[in-house]
């Protein structure tokens, strides 16, 4: 692990198979915590490339426990976080949505480490139970169109780097990975990422793999899509600009979609979306969101409909059920 550190504080660019091993490697009992701080230190000093991002990723797959929903045809749509914005949990309200509009999801989620909510901070705080059992899973899928993949089950040894990572404070490679672990790899990913440059790496790479994918950046600096600013969005056919009116919808203020103060706060404003009872703001950065995963994945229809579509997910209170079957 020193000669690995001296090299890349050197300058090293790892090939897919040397950045493969070295993941490895980094995870392993026997490289200490100081040791884990300076890897992650050195690759956030850097630009992370792309062989090196399709080989951590291919090794924290290796030493997941994978899950086969296949027979599902379930999409996804992870952050990768790091934005440092505090949105509201907006890719959580809209997998409900998506589900409730009869989608299947695989939402890969975790607790939140850059970030003081989470995914999975969120669904435990309203109940959801998690797992591992994939008969459990598909039930969940087969009853509510959805099912929520807690990320340190799926990924136990990344255990150690959660604390790490918690003590550094930034965002670092592990940011960069999330949406590309998905345990049950879905048959469709719609990712949001922190920067234009990630944004033009993940192109590569989903490409790269043949992925079916979208990935999306909201170009004054959100993961997500928030309707504050232009979307810069990249799929199989290629790369596009889009603008709030695109979706239908009106350009919303940053304030307007701020997180809770804490988890339960946090709980309670998704309830209220899914209600239907949010901030004007808020139903738009749901629907808009819903919306765009459903055109991405369709590739055909407007995405003005697809809006729409989501909009009376939650109308019709389907939405909203969804989530109390998932806590019942």
């Amino acid at each position: 692990m020193k000669q690995q550190l001296e090299e890349i504080l050197n300058g090293k660019r790892l090939s897919v198979e040397e950045a493969r091993v070295l993941m490895h490697l980094a995870l392993q009992e026997s490289t200490n915590g100081a040791q884990l701080a300076a890897l992650l230190t050195l690759l956030r000093a850097r630009a992370v490339t792309l062989d090196e991002l399709d080989g951590f990723s291919r090794a924290v797959l290796e030493l997941a426990t994978l899950l086969d929903l296949s027979p599902y045809s379930v999409m996804d749509l992870c952050g990768t976080g790091g934005d440092n914005r505090n949105t509201f949990n907006i890719s959580t309200a809209t997998a409900f949505v998506l589900a409730g509009a009869g989608y299947k999801v695989a939402k890969h989620g975790n607790y939140g480490v850059s970030s003081m909510c989470g995914s999975s901070n969120v669904l435990e705080e309203l109940g959801v139970k998690f797992s591992t059992d994939r008969e459990v899973l598909l039930r969940a899928l087969e009853a509510t169109n959805v099912c929520f993949l807690h990320a340190p089950l799926f990924h136990p040894i990344l255990g150690r780097a959660q604390a790490v990572r918690r003590e550094l404070g930034f965002r670092t490679v592990f940011n960069m990975l999330g949406p590309l672990v998905n345990p049950a790899q879905p048959a469709f990913q719609i990712n949001g990422v922190y920067d234009r440059p990630l944004l033009r790496l993940y192109g590569y790479l989903l490409a790269r793999r043949g992925a079916h994918f979208a990935t999306l950046f909201t170009t004054d600096g959100y993961d997500e899509v928030t309707l504050t600013a232009p979307l810069e969005i990249i799929t199989r056919a290629g790369r596009r600009q889009l603008q709030p009116e695109d979706f239908g919808l009106f350009k919303v203020a940053h304030s307007e979609i701020k997180g809770g103060r804490s988890i339960a706060e946090s709980a309670k404003l998704l309830v209220t979306i899914l209600e239907g009872r949010g901030s004007p703001a808020q139903q738009a950065v749901v629907t808009a969101s819903a919306g765009l995963a459903m055109w991405c994945s369709a590739e055909r229809g407007l995405l003005i409909d697809h809006v729409e579509q989501a909009r009376e997910a939650i109308c019709s209170g389907r939405a909203l059920k969804v989530l109390k079957d998932s806590v019942a």
